[in-house]
Parts: C-alpha cells; sequence; structure tokens
C-alpha cells in the first residue's frame, strides 16, 4: 500500500510540473449501470459492502413531513414466488437495529388465545378461511418432506417449530425460553399445532394426530443457546431456519456456537439487502437505483472497527 501510494504521489507530482490543472476524472456509475451487475443470478453473491449498507439505509428509514405524516405504508418490495406478497417499508424498517421484526399471524390473530373457536368468528380455524395465503402452500413439500421449519410470531415475540412428519414429533425451539413460560403460551402451541396438521391434511398428507387427539398436539422445547436481547428473536429465527440439522437435535439440546452481539446486529444489513435485491423482486432495479443514490460518509478508523455499524438511525431525515 505504501508502495502505490508513493507511485501515486509521483504521477500527481509529475502532473503539477507539467502544468496540468485538471483533476482526475472519478468514474461513476449510473443506477442502470450498477443495476446491469445483478442481472445474472451469480450477481447476487457479488454485492459489495458499501451497496449493503445503502441498501440497508435506503430500505429503513423513515421520512416524516412537515404535517407528521411518515412514509411507513410505502410499497417497497413486491416478491413474486407461488402468489405476489408486497412488503411495505414498516416491514423493512423493522430491521434497524434494537427492533423488533415485524410480523402478523392471521390465524392466531383471530384465535389470540389458542381458542379453537374464534371469539371474532365464532367458527373453528380453516385453512380455506385464508384464501391469500393459499398461493404460498407448497402442497408437495408439506407432503414429501422429513422435517417441516414453521417460523411463529404471537404478540412481537418469535420461535421455531420443527415438525418430524415420519415420527409425527413436534418440538420448539425458541430463541428466549427453554420451556412454555405461561399456561396461555401452552394453549397457543396447542392451537398452533393443530394449524400444522390441518395444512399438512389440506396439502393432502397425513394429520399429525387424529381425531380429538388432533386438539391435543404436544410440542417439546429444545435447550438451545439463544438470544442475548429482548428483541433479536426473529433474527435467531431466520437464521436457524438456514442453519439447524434436526438430526443434531439429542436428549431434547442441541449444541452449536452461538453469535456474537455484532455479528447478530450484522444479519439485518444482510436480510434487507437479500430481500431488496432478490430475483424475486419485482422491484429490485428501483432498489438498486436509489440505494446507490446514498452517500456514506468516509471511511475512519472508527467505521471501518468491526464493533461499528451504519444504520437509519444515523442519517437526517430532512
Amino acid at each position: 500500500m505504501l508502495e502505490q501510494l508513493d507511485s501515486l504521489v509521483q504521477k500527481l507530482a509529475s502532473s503539477a510540473a507539467k502544468g496540468k490543472d485538471e483533476s482526475p476524472q472519478i468514474q461513476r456509475e449510473t443506477g442502470g449501470e450498477i443495476s446491469a451487475k445483478f442481472e445474472t443470478p451469480g450477481g447476487i453473491n457479488r454485492i459489495p459492502d458499501d451497496m449493503k449498507q445503502k441498501c440497508y439505509i435506503w430500505g429503513t428509514r423513515l421520512k416524516e413531513d412537515a404535517d407528521g405524516n411518515t412514509n411507513e405504508y410505502e410499497e417497497m418490495c413486491i416478491l413474486i414466488g407461488q402468489g405476489e406478497y408486497i412488503l411495505i417499508r414498516m416491514h423493512l424498517a423493522s430491521l434497524q437495529a434494537k427492533s423488533d421484526i415485524e410480523s402478523q399471524s392471521m390465524a392466531l390473530s383471530d384465535h389470540p388465545k389458542g381458542e379453537f373457536i374464534s371469539p371474532k368468528t365464532k367458527k373453528e380455524f380453516r385453512v380455506e378461511a385464508y384464501p391469500s395465503f393459499i398461493p404460498f402452500i407448497d402442497r408437495k413439500k408439506l407432503t414429501s418432506h422429513p422435517y417441516i421449519f414453521a417460523p411463529v410470531c404471537h404478540s412481537g415475540h418469535w420461535w421455531l417449530w420443527l415438525i418430524n412428519r415420519t415420527k409425527r414429533k413436534c418440538q420448539i425451539l425458541d430463541p428466549l425460553h427453554k420451556k412454555a413460560p405461561s399456561d396461555e403460551r401452552k394453549d397457543i402451541n396447542k392451537f398452533t399445532g393443530y394449524v400444522f396438521s390441518r395444512l399438512i391434511t389440506y396439502a393432502g398428507g397425513e394429520p399429525l394426530e387424529k381425531g380429538k387427539n388432533e386438539k391435543k398436539i404436544k410440542a417439546s422445547y429444545v435447550k438451545i443457546s439463544g438470544q442475548k436481547t429482548s428483541y433479536d428473536c426473529a433474527i435467531y429465527v431466520m437464521k436457524w431456519l438456514e442453519l439447524i440439522e434436526p438430526e443434531n437435535i439429542k436428549k431434547g439440546k442441541y449444541e452449536w456456537d452461538n453469535w456474537p452481539q455484532e455479528e447478530v446486529d450484522h444479519y439485518r444489513v444482510e436480510y434487507a439487502s437479500r430481500i431488496l435485491f432478490s430475483e424475486m423482486n419485482k422491484q429490485r432495479d428501483r432498489a438498486i437505483r436509489e440505494s446507490s443514490a446514498i452517500r456514506l460518509s468516509k471511511p475512519s478508523s472508527v467505521l471501518l472497527s468491526p464493533f461499528c455499524q451504519i444504520n437509519s438511525a444515523d442519517i437526517e431525515t430532512g
């Protein structure tokens, strides 16, 4: 690096001696040129770190106008898979540091305490009552895969269900709890097991239990190292979905090397870029174009520290 710096100084001195007063041209890229780098599936693996930071800042930044209105309901991302799923800015803003990830379970909102008869509709849970979610049901996977992972979110807390279809056995991985923290959670767990059993049956598979026992499905808690804060449960659940190997759960325990907190914080930046730059995102080009317009601070010894993270709270929203 010193040799390169010395060479650069000599070139600048030489230019000055020749009377050249023109500044070196800085190569700039337009949003379209940047977007072109991500046209192939391999491009998604070449996202530079500064681009991830820009994407994170743009996606999680809430603006407020003179009347106090925010842009939290702005459509940010349209994911196309088996159906269409729209993410608004409020969803991405929940990826800000020290924030709970925004989510809502339609079934649990209709059966808030795990009641099998909804106080709202006065009816039992039926998959057909949620037509907007049916396009996302993968019948083949639900009836063929030996293990099913199912994230659950209720009252701002996330946990993960692991269903062994072969043994008809259910387990819970909770980043915060090693057992059900209340009788209400026990009821919610029974109802959740019933919902998953109904989903599998709807897809053409065998229920987890038959008859009246379908409403008495039990799930044991796996002892596993989890979150160190009150707000990282969703980050743990999402990463567990990628990493957990069910075969390694032995005697109700899962041994693994937990992440340091700074690594957990970094996952929020990674998830924002993966969502917005996804091949499934119809608005990906817009995300790349508008993210690239953000200017980051010049690198310094502080900003280059692995313990420092730029987020939307560091950006003025005027």
